[in-house]
């Protein structure tokens, strides 16, 4: 999938998949796959990358954002409802062929899109192991992420981002593969 449209749409699908784990959190402090947070930490995490999509499709850098981000508040679940429809809507609006100033460079609005279907796709899974919920992801998000991570595999892996791809065969499951591949034992 390399169509604008297409990532959109997916975009709508991991923002659900999000959703329907952070509806399943009974222990805001149990911990997660990502061993430095905990759920709350986790979830703050996803919000907080959601409160930037607005401003930097809207043109803004950085720091220009940074100036206009508001601490979340209490109930989390608000915070992500108030914020997934607004990057939501914010991507629908955005050209596909404007420019978005991130921290390191300046990136075509589709490759940012793509990056935060990766990033809400991913802690979707933490999110649900974390909790105890459903850990299947939808095969269409897992395929198009695959296909944006698996070509980035050394990149991702000296990023620090991600602990070390976990070693799995080459015939498990996409999902699995995926989620070794960012240094998660599925």
């Amino acid at each position: 999938m390399t169509d604008h449209s297409d990532w959109l749409h997916l975009q709508r699908q991991a923002h659900r998949e999000f959703a329907t784990r952070l509806g399943e959190i009974t222990d805001w402090d149990a911990p997660t796959p990502d061993t430095e947070w905990n759920v709350r930490d986790l979830v703050s995490h996803v919000i907080e990358e959601q409160q930037w999509v607005p401003h930097l499709l809207a043109g803004r850098t950085v720091e220009q954002a940074t100036r206009d981000l508001q601490p979340l508040g209490d109930d989390l679940r608000a915070e992500w409802r108030l914020y997934s429809l607004a990057a939501t809507a914010a991507w629908e609006e955005a050209s596909p062929s404007a420019l978005v100033c991130l921290s390191r460079d300046k990136v075509p609005v589709t490759d940012y899109l793509r990056e935060q279907v990766g990033d809400v796709t991913i802690h979707s899974w933490d999110l649900a192991r974390a909790v105890g919920a459903s850990e299947e992801l939808d095969a269409a998000l897992v395929e198009a992420v695959w296909t944006l991570f698996e070509p980035q595999r050394d990149t991702l892996a000296a990023s620090g981002l991600y602990a070390p791809p976990v070693p799995l065969p080459d015939d498990a499951p996409l999902q699995s593969r995926l989620l070794a591949l960012t240094g998660r034992t599925p």
